[in-house]
């Protein structure tokens, strides 16, 4: 199913792994599907459905707590890498550049 479709990759440790402007693109509905999801129903469900307690989710369930927030800083610019076939070498540069790797 595409909806839930993942990619599990292995490596050894330290790795670099790209992801290309096309690795996220939406897709989007055809005319058919989104005529057959209106008459699909739609199933709502309580804590008791489900088998939990209300003292397990919410603020009183939560495993984490917000201590501090703070504005995002604004983005910089970047550089940008034109590959003619030493891409991988300038990002492998600038990842040692930066201490990264």
């Amino acid at each position: 199913d595409g909806d839930t479709a993942s990619e599990q990759l292995q490596a050894s440790l330290p790795a670099v792994v790209s992801v290309t402007d096309q690795s996220g693109e939406a897709r989007y509905p055809s005319f058919k599907g989104i005529m057959a999801a209106k008459k699909k129903p739609v199933q709502s469900l309580d804590l008791d459905d489900l088998g939990i307690g209300a003292d397990e989710v919410g603020l009183e369930g939560a495993w984490t707590a917000v201590e501090e927030a703070a504005e995002r800083p604004a983005r910089t610019a970047g550089t940008i890498v034109k590959d003619e076939g030493e891409g991988g070498r300038q990002l492998a540069e600038f990842l040692v550049g930066q201490k990264f790797i």
